[in-house]
């Protein structure tokens, strides 16, 4: 019984945590908002735009399930505290498991809903393009930044997000020399990018017969991909210089036998992006179109410049001294971040897509700007 008084307690402590959270985020405001949304969805003619009104429905189920998900932590409280309240009553240990397990879930919906009151940046909600690029090294790079793929595609499973490969370009031996992908979820930007940066690997190298250990560095750019009416970036035709050619790699007979793939150079900042996964060359320069326009939103963003004609192309230094993380396999198992300090020794479960430490403690940082490096 003494394990339910302590769980008693540790639910009256929660409490307190648990009405901050609606305040941080912002229920009052959205319930006024939701009901301004319902009146206009109720209004005569609601559905003649349809592009106006899939927006207000979109933005109304985003409120509604906030609002759920809230209420749900609530629920659930109540329901642990009378478990604790009966089993104390009626002296009965059996549901002391599941009191656990519940406990435990709360926890991490309140933790996952407070990581969400720091997604405060101008374009978090958006979806995620990442680009990788396997650093100088030849195919210890290249495998690395295929394990990087791996590891960011496992993120995205875990949270319940869409991956899309847009682009993936083969190393020459095992690897990758590039990929890109979109990755589809609520708030995928503000989540990921965190993960924008140099990332550095030190491994025993499976590639060196003698069995030699390697340093090997591969970069991730993170972009939010922006809906084609956003108005912050406009690309014209004249912006930029178009290439068709065919594609490599896996991709079924269609999408190699055709010029279908597609690259586009932006003049003013020399971006390059290409894609060759959609069936269709117009898929294609749309795909790339979208990869532009990220790159271009996220360089602004970087160099505050007013417009896009004062952005000047700038390409990640992939190299010794620029890595936000390091990733140490051999002498021993460390993954430690170089901005925040946060580090984990359970290298598996990172690479396998367990993230969120790393997430968790940058967005904290980030938003009381407490960097360990500046």
């Amino acid at each position: 019984m003494i394990q339910f008084e302590e769980y008693k307690g540790k639910l009256t402590a929660l409490k307190p945590k648990l009405d901050e959270l609606a305040v941080s985020l912002n229920l009052e405001a959205d319930g006024e908002e939701l009901e301004r949304l319902h009146a206009q969805i109720e209004a005569p003619g609601f559905w003649d735009n349809q592009e106006l009104s899939q927006k207000v429905m979109k933005r109304a189920r985003q409120l509604e399930t906030k609002a759920e998900r809230y209420q749900k932590m609530c629920t659930n409280w109540e329901d642990l505290l009378t478990i604790c309240e009966m089993a104390l009553e009626e002296n009965d240990d059996s549901m002391l498991e599941e009191l656990t397990t519940g406990y435990e879930a709360l926890e991490t919906a309140m933790e996952s809903a407070r990581l969400e009151t720091l997604l405060t940046e101008e374009y978090d909600a958006y979806n995620a393009i990442v680009t990788l690029h396997a650093g100088a090294g030849g195919t210890e790079a290249q495998d690395w930044a295929q394990m990087l793929f791996r590891m960011y595609t496992r993120w995205a499973e875990r949270h319940g997000f869409s991956c899309k490969t847009l682009d993936y370009q083969d190393g020459d031996e095992a690897g990758i020399k590039s990929a890109t992908i979109m990755i589809e979820g609520p708030n995928a930007y503000g989540y990921l990018r965190s993960e924008h940066g140099v990332h550095r690997l030190v491994r025993v190298s499976p590639f060196d017969a003698n069995a030699r250990r390697q340093t090997s560095f591969a970069a991730a750019e993170v972009m939010p991909d922006l809906p084609d009416d956003c108005t912050d970036v406009e690309i014209r035709p004249d912006e930029y210089e178009m290439q068709v050619f065919r594609s490599s790699g896996a991709g079924g007979q269609h999408i190699n036998k055709t010029s279908s793939a597609v690259r586009l150079i932006h003049h003013a900042t020399g971006i390059v992006v290409s894609c060759q996964t959609e069936r269709s060359q117009f898929q294609n320069k749309e795909s790339c179109l979208r990869m532009l326009r990220a790159k271009l939103i996220e360089l602004k963003m970087q160099q505050h410049a007013e417009k896009i004609s004062d952005i000047k192309g700038v390409q990640l230094k992939i190299e010794w001294g620029s890595q936000i993380r390091s990733y140490v396999f051999m002498p021993y198992q460390l993954v430690k971040d170089t901005r925040t300090g946060f580090e984990s020794s359970n290298i598996n479960a990172v690479m396998d897509g367990d993230l969120d430490g790393f997430i968790n403690a940058y967005l904290t940082c980030a938003a009381t700007n407490t960097w360990v490096t500046k």
